[in-house]
């Protein structure tokens, strides 16, 4: 069974390459196959949209939730200052990307590699981490690895994986969770503060990392992570300041929107 989704604010090339998600990649030229806790979905791109590989009731159940499409990306972009040029032109690039619903725990490790790597090899040493230590799925995709199973290695393990000086970081992550020092799926219930700062307490989790995994794990909108693309942009187009106080409650979509486009648009070459 499939589901076809007609939607201009669902682009799955974009959303794969916005730096949020590792475990989205294109198969083919068309083909994309996502990994997500245990579930495994393959979509296709089609001249009318994205079709799913899977039932109306996983869609309902799993898949929308996780691609969130009860937000509108559109109305966010509508809310732009007209004439903020740059912020404009970045959010008419980035449409079709949306902040996807994903695990905290994959979320925080995921992130904590993501420190001065870029995107193939975070792909590549989370890829290694899940075909060695994650439970199999179905026809060799397996699962992202739990804490349990992460606490229970011996660092050398970790760094085999081409984690580098982050290995001893994702160790000491996992045993704090599989611990329950940090208990992540409590952790959904914090206000923001709250919830920035026990994120802060795992070894390796700074201002950055900690808010990718509020944006991307914990749904928080607000929350603006920033890094070298974002500075870049921010010191060439906003030498004043950026003016978070009017976008603070969706300031994380325009994030992706402005780093998207520092990456891969006009102004980026």
């Amino acid at each position: 069974m499939t589901v076809a989704i007609s939607n201009p604010d669902f682009d799955l090339k974009k959303i794969a390459e916005s730096g949020q998600c590792f475990r989205l990649n294109r198969t083919t030229q068309t083909d994309y196959l996502l990994v997500a806790r245990s579930h495994v979905l393959r979509m296709k791109r089609t001249q009318d949209g994205v079709r799913l590989d899977c039932s109306r009731e996983a869609f309902e159940t799993i898949w929308k939730p996780y691609f969130d499409f009860d937000t509108d990306y559109a109305a966010i972009r509508a809310s732009i200052d007209p004439g903020d040029a740059f912020l404009v032109e970045a959010g008419a690039f980035g449409a079709g990307i949306r902040i996807l619903r994903q695990d905290p725990w994959e979320t925080l490790v995921s992130f904590i590699i993501s420190q001065r790597k870029n995107i193939p090899a975070i792909k590549k040493s989370v890829e290694t981490l899940c075909r060695r230590y994650g439970e199999p799925i179905c026809d060799g995709v397996f699962a992202f690895p739990t804490a349990e199973r992460l606490a229970g290695l011996d660092l050398e393990c970790l760094l085999d994986c081409s984690l580098g000086y982050r290995g001893k970081y994702v160790q000491a992550a996992a045993r704090m969770a599989a611990s329950g020092a940090v208990d992540l799926d409590a952790m959904r219930n914090m206000e923001d503060d709250a919830l920035l700062e026990m994120l802060k307490t795992v070894p390796g989790v700074g201002e950055k990392v900690a808010n990718c995994v509020m944006l991307f794990g914990y749904h928080r909108l607000a929350r603006f992570p920033v890094d070298v693309w974002i500075e870049r942009a921010f010191t060439r187009e906003y030498p004043d300041g950026f003016p978070f106080e009017r976008y603070k409650a969706v300031g994380g979509v325009l994030q992706q929107y402005i780093f998207y486009y520092a990456r891969n648009g006009a102004r980026a070459r």
